[in-house]
């Protein structure tokens, strides 16, 4: 794609709304829109124009000539610096809104609906240390930090507000030599405060480590994990149910809003002792393991080995659990399970053209979407209404405070034949 190199213009330019992605945006003299990181609708703004493109410009914020008055003070001195957070200078009564606008429009512009009726965001209760599970980059001199705004970077930090307590009393004492081959640490606190950490490498082998902290420790190596230190897994409570999560598998960051989704899912997915449940993305179990003692039969899918693995431990206790391991877009198209009730809940890119194929031909009559990205969910609800299906809820929970993203679950029901 051409791109003119623009760097030292400065434009003056009003903001008009935000965009899916944590932006704000203007347009030029010439209608051209702008997208504006950490601006707000309603100021006027100056913007250096770094990037230049057929279509649009990315703009750098230079001067707030009229401030919204809906902007507050950030409280994290790596903002705007630090690419983790969109939303620390807007209150989060505000973020809740501006979350529903943006799947609202989603929905609108790419899903094709008239009038998308999205409920209110379930709030986070906690807006500041909820992540249980985080993703350190180490800096070229070995200090953990965060991508910059523009993904070239790693900004060391000195203070972060989004994980919980006990990461945050791990990762400042981290001190990795950069010359060992460690790339990115996750930190993963469980539900009973106990830190695991993992090391994400390019070598075969783990490199020469001096444990000086009680943590369970994993090196996360190209071919092979290994264990250095405690436990294999951490224990992560949801509604009384303790699942055991490996390093590499995916696992929800804020704990008490997936209680909430758990608690939506289980209320609205119309489930009875006499039903099929298909889950399709399983992952660990976190939808399984409550589905699981109501129905008559679960049938799980899931490609990641580490999560099957988990998933096996998660619901050891149930004859009626099966479970494929592989492509959800290929299993489907040879699965014999004829199910009423399908949940999904896919990665950020959405579903595969074949799993849409496969739930418009399938028997399921009712169909849950968990979601992580609005837009791959507005698309992937356009094919599925044009394939029998009606939407009948949309429900985002706010997993993310301080960011963009949002978590939305949809309800479907098959249209009457």
């Amino acid at each position: 794609m051409a791109m003119q190199n623009t760097a030292n213009i400065i434009e003056e330019l009003d903001l008009i709304d935000f965009t899916f992605g944590g932006d704000a945006f203007g347009r030029l003299a010439d209608g051209k829109p702008v997208f504006v990181p950490f601006g707000l609708p309603g100021e006027r703004v100056r913007v250096q124009i770094p990037q230049e493109k057929p279509d649009y410009c990315l703009g750098r914020l230079v001067e707030i000539l009229t401030p919204s008055p809906k902007r507050i003070e950030a409280r994290c001195p790596h903002f705007t610096d630090c690419g983790g957070c969109h939303y620390q200078h807007l209150a989060y009564e505000h973020q809740l809104e501006v979350k529903q606008k943006i799947v609202t429009d989603q929905m609108r512009r790419i899903g094709k609906i008239t009038e998308p009726a999205v409920n209110a965001v379930v709030p986070s209760p906690d807006q500041w240390n909820y992540r249980n599970t985080m993703q350190f980059h180490l800096s070229p001199m070995g200090k953990p930090g965060f991508r910059d705004t523009t993904g070239e970077r790693v900004v060391e930090i000195r203070e972060c507000h989004l994980p919980v307590a006990e990461i945050s009393d791990v990762w400042p004492n981290l001190e990795i030599d950069p010359g060992v081959g460690v790339k990115r640490i996750m930190l993963r606190a469980d539900s009973d405060g106990e830190v695991l950490v993992g090391l994400e490498g390019e070598l075969d082998s783990p490199p020469e480590l001096t444990l000086d902290m009680p943590l369970s420790m994993h090196y996360l190596g190209r071919g092979q994990d290994f264990l250095l230190a405690g436990d294999a897994y951490s224990m992560m409570t949801v509604n009384g149910v303790n699942f055991a999560v490996s390093p590499r598998s995916f696992f929800q960051v804020n704990l008490p809003q997936a209680e909430a989704m758990v608690k939506f899912v289980l209320a609205n997915c119309g489930v009875t002792p006499a039903s099929t449940v298909l889950d399709l993305y399983c992952g660990v179990g976190l939808f399984s393991v409550f589905l699981a003692p109501r129905v008559k039969e679960l049938v799980g899918v899931e490609l990641s080995e580490s999560a099957c693995n988990d998933f096996a431990v998660n619901l050891d206790a149930y004859d009626n659990v099966s479970l494929y391991v592989g492509k959800v877009e290929v299993i489907v198209s040879s699965i014999e399970v004829q199910p009423e009730v399908v949940i999904v809940d896919p990665p950020r890119a959405g579903l595969d053209k074949r799993v849409v194929k496969y739930l418009a031909e399938s028997s399921a009559k009712r169909l849950v979407y968990v979601s992580c990205d609005a837009a791959t969910l507005a698309r992937d609800c356009k094919r599925l209404t044009a394939g029998g299906f009606r939407i009948e809820s949309i429900q985002p929970f706010d997993l993310f405070p301080q960011t963009f993203h949002v978590e939305t679950v949809v309800l479907l029901e098959r249209t009457a034949v």
